[in-house]
């Protein structure tokens, strides 16, 4: 992705099924667990960069005991100041005689993060503030164990506003206004709840005072207090959490947005965002490793017992896209292959701009994280060329003109051309704000591979996705043209984005959107200026609807135009005025990306079918803001 998105965060936990002494006798390390969750979260380091939290349990711990911990921190380094400072504090015990590493005790009762569950967070921060108040975990404590609440997670809830108006409405004072504040109030009211009528009826009954934590605990159901709490709840989510008595639960939206594995032994139980860091932090195989159904909820009590249950009704699965084209990591099995599938489905429109020269073309990636489409590509063009040379050599047979110039000259030449164009310098940092300046920085991000270009070749670059064509103009085709290519040709895995996200991308502003600038670009040159006010209109209508009848009113500004026709406009307008060679800009069809996915695809930043109410609220205020002239999230306004 060349244009550079704040995206989804990273969640990861390990529930021990067994005491801290076994990890000991076994793997010869009290710190199991706390090393594990380290691993298991750099191994999820690209899914948040903003900050990071983590958060322990400790089970059974005698009254007036600190039970349940956390550590965030905002910093550049925040993963790595967190788990040192934490050592460091251990080893500073260690020194001194106060704590023995081997004695599984000892630990427990003098390391906070020597507990049996433990969680943690990644955090890309897409609203709110960017200091440590704003990392996860989350906490809302009380004098009561299984009262006290820790909750963080991957998600972005498109009501907020109305889900705190609700906790106005029954008295309580929410004063963050965050979604993130809002869910934990929100399952904090329910557990209160829960919580206060247990109490009441067991103290009713005469059991004795320091009896009644327990009987609690033990009676605390997590899936009806969850099921109350999500309710009303609208966005994609991957949540989890822990009461301080050691119960815990992680639950994932109705509709899948939002990615959540786990991997259950008898040993632990591990959840993440993806899957391949629990394969390989474990050290199992991927069919060990099972993505938490949507709607369904993972929950664990304090006595460890476990299971999978649904706490609201499931949907239409619509998972997360850009989760295939981009973020996850790109050593999943599952992912690995659909990527390469995506850059294979690219292969006619290459061909065709290629005009069929293959032997005056060079194949490269822009940036890194395309190789895998990369591999697809020319995998796809080399079936395309097989196909050629099958068809060449049956009708030269058939006719007769089967000979050895005819052989060299299908067999041997015109084959796709693979090249490592652009190199990035990962000791460069755009860390300079002004536009200006980081552009040009930027630019020298790359070294580029000089002379593996000739200036009758057509060079073609395969990018992720192609959101705000910023970075395209003002750098990637610059940077490219430096090698003097008779054309450049940019081909996007991903079709184009046309329409805001709300479920935790940052892709919300819906004049950013290059599609969106050519469609409104060509909508001028037709004339029909006078639809912009229309739509504008209809949105202003639609918002005065209920929620669930709301419609997607900004697809009228694409209807009528051709997605070709969106293209070469797109091309237009992030082809720099001083290009040295033409340049041509192809996307992936909606139909390819369908193909290309195994199992279901939410792709409603391409067509504009959002899964949840909240996305057509939504992209009507995106598209009334931007009419308006103003800027800011849509789902973040009060509407």
């Amino acid at each position: 992705m060349s244009d550079f998105l704040k995206h989804e965060c990273g969640v990861a936990a390990i529930r021990l099924l067994k005491p801290l002494s076994y990890f000991q006798d076994k793997y010869g390390s009290t710190l199991w667990a706390f090393n594990k969750l380290l691993i298991l979260m750099e191994k999820q380091h690209n899914r948040g960069q903003d900050g990071a939290g983590i958060g322990c349990v400790k089970l059974n711990m005698p009254l007036g005991q600190p039970y349940l911990f956390r550590t965030r921190d905002a910093s550049k380094d925040a993963l790595t100041t967190i788990f040192n400072g934490q050592i460091k504090k251990l080893n500073k015990k260690i020194r001194r005689g106060q704590v023995n590493l081997k004695d599984a005790e000892d630990i427990k009762n003098n390391f906070d993060y020597g507990g049996e569950s433990l969680m943690g967070h990644l955090r890309y921060g897409t609203s709110g503030l960017f200091d440590e108040g704003s990392c996860h975990p989350y906490l809302r404590r009380t004098n009561w164990p299984t009262r006290t609440l820790m909750v963080l997670g991957n998600f972005n809830m498109t009501n907020t506003p109305e889900l705190n108006q609700r906790m106005i409405e029954r008295g309580q004072h929410p004063v963050f206004g965050t979604d993130t504040q809002t869910v934990l109030e929100e399952i904090g009211y329910h557990l209160d709840e829960a919580h206060t009528d247990l109490y009441r009826a067991l103290r009713d009954s005469g059991m004795p005072g320091p009896e009644i934590p327990h009987a609690i605990s033990s009676q605390l159901n997590i899936q009806e207090i969850i099921h109350n709490s999500a309710q009303r709840w609208d966005g994609g989510y991957a949540i989890m959490g822990a009461i301080g008595n050691g119960d815990y639960f992680c639950l994932r939206d109705p509709h899948g947005i939002r990615p959540c594995h786990y991997l259950i032994t008898d040993e632990f139980i591990a959840v993440a965002s993806e899957r391949v860091p629990l394969m390989t932090v474990f050290e199992v195989e991927s069919e060990q490793v099972y993505e938490l159904p949507p709607a369904n909820m993972l929950s664990i009590k304090a006595d460890g017992t476990h299971a999978i249950t649904e706490f609201t009704t499931p949907l239409k699965p619509t998972p997360c896209s850009f989760e295939k084209i981009y973020f996850s990591r790109g050593n999943d099995p599952i992912v690995y292959r659909e990527r390469k599938a995506l850059g294979a489905a690219l292969t006619p429109q290459i061909v065709d701009s290629l005009e069929d020269r293959f032997d005056k073309s060079a194949i490269t990636y822009i940036p890194n994280t395309a190789e895998t489409a990369y591999y697809g590509l020319l995998e796809g063009l080399r079936v395309y060329r097989r196909k050629r040379v099958h068809a060449q050599l049956l009708e030269a047979l058939r006719n007769g003109t089967l000979d050895e110039k005819m052989l060299d000259s299908a067999i041997l030449k015109r084959w796709p051309r693979g090249e490592k164009i652009a190199h990035k310098d990962i000791k460069m940092r755009t860390f300079i704000t002004q536009e200006k300046s980081r552009a040009q920085l930027v630019s020298h991000v790359y070294d580029l591979t000089y002379g593996a270009v000739g200036p009758e070749d057509v060079l073609v670059a395969i990018d992720d996705s192609i959101v705000r064509g910023t970075t395209l103009k003002k750098s990637i085709l610059r940077i490219l043209g430096r090698t003097n290519p008779r054309k450049i040709v940019v081909a996007s895995t991903a079709p184009q984005i046309r329409y805001p996200d709300c479920y935790g991308i940052d892709m919300s502003e819906l004049g950013n959107f290059i599609a969106f600038q050519a469609a409104v670009s060509l909508i001028k040159q037709h004339g029909k200026g006078r639809l912009l006010e229309e739509v504008f209109q209809a949105c202003k209508a639609e918002l005065a609807k209920p929620r669930e009848e709301r419609r997607n009113c900004v697809k009228a500004i694409y209807n009528g135009l051709t997605d070709a026709e969106i293209s070469r406009e797109i091309t237009r307008l992030v082809t720099p005025h001083d290009a040295p060679c033409p340049v041509e800009v192809i996307f992936q069809t909606i139909e390819n990306l369908h193909a290309s996915i195994e199992g279901p695809c939410g792709d409603w930043y391409f067509t504009g079918d959002y899964p949840t109410p909240g996305g057509y609220t939504t992209v009507n205020v995106a598209y009334m803001r931007w009419f308006e002239g103003k800027g800011g999230r849509a789902y973040d306004l009060p509407l």
